[in-house]
């Protein structure tokens, strides 16, 4: 491991390499109104950075992309995550540019390094009990038009897994005949039928009664409180966000996106295949769907005990 050099004053350009670095921070401050600690951040990065181009003789202003395979190969081996790497060399890519566009050096050497392979983050999801909780404080709002159509928002979301802009699409006509199912048009204009289930039928029914003797003019669903043009998403995930707090769940915890990933969490934990789900989401790549096989690693082990036909016939020696 290379160790870390005492910090110098060797010139950048003509300037102390100190002075390099805050020139660049006084130039992403006023241009990009970057926040204190961000701008804190990059100087702690750029100059680690500086003090390994020292102990390898060479500088911000004549290094070359190996010298930077060195720096990302010692931010591995000091232990980084990968994400931490990728901050760092974003910002020191971000800091080349600057100094070609100050013509402080020639040529950008971060041109042609790759950023590192970030692990893909797994979808987050609330519990059943909290998808209950939510729906249960949304009956409890006030006006009782208002918690209709509420308990009709998530009813349909946490039956259906559709998108938020899919949701506020859905129009009143689509309901009007109590259907088992209904016809969505998600991404690249890809059509799928995805059900309703009783609960959310019941719930669409009730706020149907209601709907219709305030929103008679609207196409939509769900219209916006005081107008008849279809609710926003931020308007929707606000109101997310109140019944978070009525259910005692981290409001940062709830988003029209979260229910969606609940509901695909909650159907594959209870034995939905994956084909399955990926028609209901309405993703195109099934590996899109496969990333919640991750959250439920014990589950898939359990399935293969389960469905295995030789796993079955060895149980009983």
């Amino acid at each position: 491991m290379v160790t870390k050099a005492t910090h110098n004053t060797r010139s950048q350009g003509g300037q102390p390499r100190h002075q390099v670095i805050e020139g660049f921070l006084q130039a992403m401050s006023a241009d990009r109104a970057l926040a204190l600690n961000t701008i804190a951040a990059y100087r702690r990065d750029l100059t680690d950075a500086a003090a390994f181009f020292a102990a390898h003789n060479t500088a911000f202003d004549n290094c070359d992309a190996n010298h930077v395979r060195a720096l990302l190969a010692d931010w591995h081996e000091r232990g980084f995550a990968a994400r931490s790497v990728a901050r760092r060399l974003s910002a020191l890519r971000q800091f080349m540019i600057w100094m070609v566009e100050e013509r402080l050096r020639p040529d950008n050497p971060c041109r042609w390094i790759d950023n590192p392979k970030l692990p893909t983050p797994l979808p987050k999801h609330l519990s059943e009990d909290e998808m209950v909780a939510l729906i249960v404080a949304a009956g409890q709002l006030t006006p009782l038009a208002e918690a209709q159509r509420a308990v009709a928002l998530l009813e349909i979301l946490y039956a259906t897994g559709l998108r938020v802009s899919e949701l506020m699409r859905l129009t009143v006509d689509q309901f009007r005949r109590n259907p088992d199912s209904l016809m969505v048009v998600g991404k690249g204009g890809r059509e799928r039928l995805v059900p309703l289930g009783a609960a959310a039928k019941q719930a669409a029914n009730a706020w149907l009664e209601v709907r219709d003797q305030t929103h008679q003019l609207s196409e939509f669903m769900f219209p916006a409180t005081h107008s008849d043009a279809a609710m926003t998403r931020h308007q929707f995930s606000a109101l997310l966000k109140r019944l978070a707090i009525a259910a005692n769940i981290a409001p940062h915890r709830v988003s029209p996106h979260i229910v969606r990933h609940s509901f695909a969490t909650h159907m594959l934990n209870r034995g939905a295949d994956l084909r399955s789900l990926q028609t209901l989401l309405g993703h195109a790549d099934i590996a899109t769907t496969q990333i919640y096989t991750s959250t439920r690693p014990d589950r898939l082990a359990g399935l293969v005990g389960a469905a295995h036909p030789l796993a079955r016939d060895r149980q009983g020696e």
